[in-house]
């Protein structure tokens, strides 16, 4: 009996043994933030004496949502390194990295794809339900990678998620007067400042020099063509001299433009105009009730009543 129990625990070591070269080391970094360099395009997770560092030389973070597919390169290169001692951004950003510590080992990822998911990142206010973009996040995985060990082995992930990347973006201004102007012949209103302009292609019926009655304001709703809501941000100098032209001129350039969203009836996208009675003309109060401004993939809120400014006219 004793023979026979020491020939299974014998089997059973050898086949522990046999076993071993089967046993996939797996990378984790799961619960460790995305960081980045502030002079190279070097984007890195550490976790004591190791590091899982990301050339993105090659990508072009957007500033707006979308999605990324590129192919794993020498320019977009994904290493995982062993250390003989902690690990720090000096490490892995310095141009001169210190003499400690020192590359033990290293895993060199080579084929497959990048995924890049950008999202825009917002902060709500909650008196009006406003939002803005304060930042975009971009979601790194790659598919179907194989990583080089220095033993001559690979190890495969059908799916290896890298992290989040969070990249800070300055909201719009919206820094606005409120004191709106009018072109004598399209009727178009706007409101401006040096550098950016809101452009509300407003139909004339709305604007009509009659007071309104109490708690009823003439009503439309935004759409591509009739009330078309524009936001303009500018790089140069913005004048007056800039509106009610037959074609907009070349300067200042256009840095960034947003449209609203089509209006759907008595929910989002409403403009309300009230109008009194203002010495010798009358004022009309103009409001954007759940408006939604767009760029490409990303949008943002103007809030539940956006007060878009005051128009005076005369008869």
């Amino acid at each position: 009996m004793k023979r026979i129990i020491g020939l299974l625990i014998f089997t059973l070591c050898l086949n522990s043994c046999d076993d071993g070269d089967l046993i996939q080391e797996d990378i984790s970094f799961d619960t460790v933030g995305v960081q980045q360099c502030a002079s190279n395009s070097l984007l890195y997770k550490v976790k004591d004496s190791e590091a899982l560092i990301f050339n993105s030389t090659g990508i072009n973070f957007p500033t707006e949502t979308t999605t990324q597919t590129l192919n794993v390169s020498e320019s977009n290169r994904l290493i995982y390194r062993f250390y003989n001692n902690k690990v720090t951004s000096a490490t892995i950003c310095d141009a001169i990295p210190p003499a400690i510590p020192v590359v033990t080992d290293q895993w060199s990822a080579t084929g497959g794809k990048i995924i890049i998911n950008t999202t825009a990142v917002k902060t709500v206010k909650d008196t009006d339900n406003s939002s803005k973009i304060t930042g975009y996040n971009h979601n790194i995985t790659f598919k179907n990678i194989t990583f080089n060990k220095s033993d001559g082995k690979t190890q495969v992930y059908e799916t290896f998620t890298f992290g989040d990347l969070v990249v800070s973006a300055t909201a719009l201004p919206l820094a606005f007067t409120k004191v709106l102007k009018q072109c004598p012949s399209t009727k178009q209103v706007y409101d401006k400042n040096s550098s950016e302009a809101l452009i509300l292609d407003i139909d004339p019926l709305l604007i009509v020099n009659t007071a309104t009655p109490l708690n009823a304001p003439r009503t439309g709703l935004i759409s591509d063509i009739k009330n078309k809501l524009t936001y303009r941000l500018f790089s140069g100098l913005l004048t007056d001299d800039y509106f009610c032209n037959s074609v907009y001129p070349a300067t200042p350039a256009i840095i960034e433009e947003w449209i609203a969203v089509p209006g759907v009836a008595n929910t989002t996208g409403i403009i309300e105009v009230t109008t009194t009675v203002f010495g010798n003309g009358f004022k009309h109060t103009i409001v954007i009730k759940k408006g939604k401004l767009k760029k490409g993939n990303s949008d943002f809120l103007l809030g539940d009543n956006y007060i878009y400014g005051e128009l005076l006219t005369t008869n």
